[in-house]
């Protein structure tokens, strides 16, 4: 059903009508109008001259502006009309309580992150759909660790999404000891979490490879750890099936040379590690398949959140009366003032 109190919400969309039904007296204001005209005639007394050639381009100023006098009056019924629909804004105010989670990102960062099967390589697809997923995570804090031969912790847990993305892109291959130490970078999100206090605390483990480094530090042991600390693991396999265009050596002035080589991933250590945690194992084989598991993985991990709306009102229409009450007066004065007509 149509609502003419739509028509002021444009002006103010936090107004609104508490009778907007009277606002149909509006449609009163042409008949008026059309009464007026047609009784215009009757109103006024006409002198009957053979010639009116002598009067031509000599009307007053006073005559001019008496047409204003009927749309001064039109204009204060509409105001009243206004002020009688009872305009109020509403005033909202909202507490938002929200029970975030804890999320560590670790990504491969070994130089096997650089083969071609995915566009323009697999780290650079990596980062920009993680960094699409970090968008997503209003409510929660976010950390991120790399790995390779070694691993470190890139950025410790924060909510300021912008710091997270701002690492991500700067993630490059080579600063590593090369290899793939995937329990090295599984134990540093994990000893990161350790102390968190978050209900819900989850890691997004990333690899391309089969663990052949950080032999002190086994997977299945970090995964232990998180199990007992109540950290829930998704690990994703990064690969096509195949060959791949990858390095496969490097020369002298830190150049990779490139080659195709087998894609070989660790699934059945990936699916452990996830299976222990109460996680999921997922494989990319292309950049649309990644996206589709952080979107997956976005929706088994929501953010309980608790929104409170208070809503307050305020009378708006006092100066509508106002308004109706100075037109009217300023009507009745050039009336009977300035535009007096005498009889």
């Amino acid at each position: 059903m149509f609502d003419l109190s739509n028509i002021f919400n444009i002006l103010n969309p936090n107004v609104a009508f508490k009778h907007p039904l009277l606002l149909l007296l509006l449609l009163l204001i042409p008949l008026l109008a059309a009464y007026y005209y047609f009784q215009r005639r009757k109103r006024y007394a006409t002198v009957r001259m053979s010639s009116l050639s002598a009067f031509e381009g000599r009307s007053s100023w006073r005559g001019r502006l008496r047409m204003v006098l009927p749309v001064l009056r039109a204009l204060a019924f509409s105001a009243m009309v206004v002020a009688l629909a009872r305009p109020q804004a509403t005033l909202k105010e909202e507490d938002i309580t929200a029970e975030g989670i804890d999320i560590f990102l670790v990504m491969d960062i070994s130089s096997s992150m650089l083969a071609r099967d995915f566009a323009p390589d697999r780290l650079e697809a990596s980062k920009e759909v993680a960094m699409e997923f970090v968008d997503k995570r209003e409510h929660d804090r976010l950390g991120l660790a790399v790995f390779a031969g070694e691993a470190f912790t890139q950025c410790p847990l924060t909510t300021d999404r912008s710091v997270v993305k701002s690492f991500l892109s700067e993630l490059k291959c080579g600063p590593l000891e090369d290899g793939t130490a995937i329990g090295l970078g599984l134990a540093t999100a994990v000893n990161r979490l350790k102390d968190s206090e978050a209900k819900s605390k989850i890691v997004i483990l990333l690899t391309d490879g089969v663990n052949n480094a950080g032999e002190y530090v086994k997977p299945l042991t970090a995964a232990e750890v998180a199990r007992e600390i109540d950290v829930k693991v998704y690990t994703i396999g990064v690969g096509s099936n195949g060959d791949a265009y990858a390095p496969i050596g490097r020369r002298g002035d830190g150049q990779y040379v490139f080659g195709f080589v087998r894609v070989e991933i660790d699934e059945k250590l990936l699916q452990q590690i996830s299976d222990m945690t109460g996680g999921r194992y997922f494989r990319a084989t292309n950049k649309e398949a990644l996206a589709q598991i952080y979107g997956v993985i976005d929706q088994l991990e929501k953010t309980k959140i608790e929104v409170t709306t208070v809503k307050r009102y305020s009378e708006e229409f006092y100066p509508w009366v106002g308004l109706a009450l100075l037109l009217l007066m300023l009507e009745v004065v050039l009336r009977y003032t300035v535009l007096r007509v005498m009889p």
